[in-house]
């Protein structure tokens, strides 16, 4: 057997592992946990801020039982805020190959002030812990992390506040070699109809007028992690997909978590159904667990386990 002939074994087994497993995630996505998560989210807790601290610390604390009912550790990240202190919550699963190398996938758990936060953010949230669930026992060349940031809406969207901002700046501090980060934001919203999709100025002619699809937002920076996570996505799924990479001053664009990962210098990606460009009951007391669409955020959820999987490999992200 020659060396090539070796080699091109070894890919094929490697593809064919890949794709084993990526069914065995597709069947394993569970609707009924992703409704649970988001029913218990915005359902029974419901709007949570620090203007409700006891929901709040409430969705936490679920989100820190589940972890821990998957046999994790979790991890919290304190910070001061004003008079009181919140955390980030983050399970790792350590890499064996190259641990150094670390994939961060978060998502936020708090919502807008009068909103019970169903798609905004439960649905990524109930994503992030199905994932989690996943991978629980999956053993992974590089280090993956699961982070629920606390504080990403108004008042500290866009500022130093956000708990995604805190954590980025001391990865950033402590020298970690962040390959990959993406933020599950406001994922469960979907419309067949004609003219359902808008767009910032200039994009609507590029893209679909049906908000049926799932899409990947990247920064310049990013654009070699985006076409990895496209190429993986696409490979474990035929759900709908459109993807952009541009300027982070379009409106929308970096309004969220993966934003403060672009500040420290980290690829990032944002995952969304768009949010306010689809979504009519985006950041209103009507965003209510009876607006997500299980079936189709499962699909999405099923692909993204392809993702990690393909980004937790060493040598896969940038």
């Amino acid at each position: 057997m020659t060396l090539r002939s070796a080699g091109a074994i070894i890919v094929l087994w490697l593809m064919l592992a890949v794709t084993i497993f990526t069914s065995t995630m597709a069947a394993s996505i569970s609707e009924t946990s992703l409704r649970t998560h988001v029913q218990t989210l915005a359902g029974d807790i419901g709007e949570r801020n620090v203007l409700k601290p006891q929901a709040l610390r409430a969705a936490a604390d679920y989100v820190r039982r589940q972890w821990e009912s998957y046999g994790y550790q979790v991890i919290e990240h304190e910070y001061k805020l004003e008079n009181d202190r919140w955390a980030n919550l983050e399970v790792i699963l350590p890499g064996r190959l190259v641990p150094n190398e670390i994939v961060v996938i978060g998502a936020h758990y708090d919502s807008v002030f009068g909103s019970p936060g169903a798609n905004d953010n439960g649905s990524g949230v109930a994503a992030l812990l199905e994932l989690s669930r996943l991978f629980a026992a999956r053993d992974t060349e590089r280090t993956v992390r699961f982070v629920a940031f606390v504080n990403e809406e108004p008042p500290f969207f866009r500022t130093g506040a956000m708990g995604s901002r805190h954590y980025a700046r001391g990865a950033r501090a402590r020298g970690e070699d962040i390959r990959a980060m993406l933020a599950l934001e406001t994922i469960g919203y979907y419309d067949d109809k004609p003219g359902s999709q808008n767009y910032p100025p200039l994009f609507a002619p590029f893209f679909p007028d049906r908000g049926n699809f799932i899409g990947l937002v990247s920064n310049f920076r990013s654009r070699a992690l985006l076409k990895q996570v496209v190429a993986a996505f696409r490979a474990a799924s035929d759900f709908p997909l459109e993807y952009v990479s541009t300027f982070g001053w379009v409106p929308g664009v970096d309004w969220s978590d993966h934003g403060s990962f672009w500040s420290e210098g980290y690829p990032a990606i944002m995952v969304t159904d768009t949010a306010l460009y689809r979504y009519p009951y985006y950041h209103s007391e009507q965003d209510t667990p009876d607006k997500v669409d299980y079936a189709r955020l499962a699909r999405v959820t099923a692909a993204l386990a392809a993702v990690v999987e393909a980004l937790a490999q060493a040598g896969e992200a940038p």
